[in-house]
């Protein structure tokens, strides 16, 4: 966000407010993402992964106003961009629990950690990085630069197609995120914790396993004949 604000013409003041704008709002993100998703789910049945789709197409908002280097957006910018980065993580692994369960949730919760370190390589390295070097070289050639090594680029044009490259990739996100609404909606409609609950049937898991209340629980008639084989041994 320091080079976006250098290249967008920020003095450095603000470059720093950039950037502990995203990390608050970060945070803020994880929080309320958390919170206000279990509280919609419980209350109306508000599928989890449509409220990740809600958070991907806010963050393709921030993207845009970046893109389109409107004056002063930058602010609202790292506020939308920290908030719905944090808020998506929080429902990426509560889906990933509620849709495979427990049984493999580690495993699945790294795969799905994966997605951050490869998303930020190819479009932070490769996509970015490459456009804002090439207009670097563009603006250093046209100005009649030497051959110096650090080159700087200034306007809106240095992170432009990067970020509506950005945009498209999260939007396609969010149609990714919908079709798993569609295929999880009759699911999400329903008490997914009721098979947690006290009185639940005694079916096995999918790793053949009770659930964990019904483990605990001992077959009628157990408690009295222990209790009635102790009183006979006091009698």
């Amino acid at each position: 966000m320091g080079q976006i604000g250098q290249s967008l013409g920020y003095p450095p003041k603000s470059i720093t407010t950039f950037v502990s704008l995203i990390s608050i709002w970060n945070y803020a993100g994880r929080v309320t993402a958390g919170y206000a998703s279990e509280a919609v789910m419980a209350r109306y049945r508000f599928p989890r992964p449509l409220l990740l789709t809600a958070v991907l197409l806010l963050a393709g908002a921030g993207h845009v106003l970046i893109a389109l280097g409107v004056s002063q957006s930058l602010y609202a910018a790292s506020v939308i961009i920290g908030f719905c980065f944090g808020a998506q993580w929080p429902l990426v692994f509560a889906i990933i629990s509620e849709l495979f369960g427990l049984k493999y949730y580690s495993t699945l919760y790294n795969f799905g950690g994966m997605a951050s370190p490869l998303g930020s390589y190819i479009l932070n390295v490769l996509v970015a990085g490459r456009l804002y070097d090439a207009e670097a070289d563009r603006q250093h050639n046209a100005g009649g630069g030497g051959g110096g090594r650090d080159k700087v680029c200034l306007g809106v044009e240095c992170y432009k197609r990067s970020f509506l490259i950005i945009t498209a990739a999260t939007v396609l996100g969010a149609l990714v995120s919908l079709v798993l609404v569609w295929r999880t909606w009759s699911f999400y409609k329903g008490d997914i914790y009721a098979r947690f609950r006290e009185g639940d049937t005694g079916e096995e898991g999918p790793d053949g396993r009770l659930p964990v209340d019904q483990q605990l629980r001992r077959p009628e008639g157990e408690e009295e004949e222990e209790s009635a084989a102790v009183n006979g041994r006091k009698g």
